[in-house]
């Protein structure tokens, strides 16, 4: 069976590299996704926000920033999102990397890479930050983000219930 699973993984790396190399080729499209992507993931965020903050009676979390326009994007430097509520923290910091479109660190072709890192006062006495490897990718003629936890070597969609894990385990 290895020769197969060397072949596969062979083959997924041509393809994701073909994928990459088009997209390479138009800058101001990237640049375009790029900002779409740092939208999409601030409208998730503020969507889990809204969803917890309707459900809770006496405590609120917080979204920072309130708002985000495609114009906040910051194309060379670090753009960060906040959650937090009670000293509870979910930070979700994300850029631009240095070629338009990679593979290097996830096998999917991606334009934004970031992570998401949660904590709390107790967790920082430890030293102990949790994180997970974010990523803007580019499949198929879509962009969607999708974590990768590295400790598992699990990865699916940055969605509501991605957050709803990583906050609950900080309560």
């Amino acid at each position: 069976m290895y020769p197969d699973d060397a072949i596969e993984r062979l083959a997924k790396q041509i393809d994701a590299t073909r994928r990459s190399e088009r997209l390479s080729m138009n800058s101001s499209m990237v640049a375009g996704l790029r900002r779409q992507g740092a939208c999409e993931l601030h409208r998730i965020c503020a969507e889990f926000v809204d969803s917890v903050n309707s459900a809770l009676a006496d405590a609120k979390i917080e979204l920072s920033p309130p708002e985000y326009a495609p114009e906040m994007f910051r194309a060379s430097g670090t753009n960060l999102i906040q959650i937090s509520s009670q000293g509870r923290q979910m930070q979700i910091s994300f850029l631009a990397g240095p070629q338009l479109v990679s593979t290097e660190k996830f096998l999917v072709p991606y334009i934004l890479e970031g992570e998401v890192r949660t904590y709390n006062q107790k967790m920082l006495d430890h030293l102990e930050i949790r994180n997970q490897l974010l990523f803007y990718c580019i499949e198929d003629n879509q962009a969607s983000w999708r974590f990768y936890d590295w400790r598992s070597a699990r990865t699916g969609p940055v969605n509501r219930d991605l957050l709803v894990s990583l906050m609950e385990a900080l309560f």
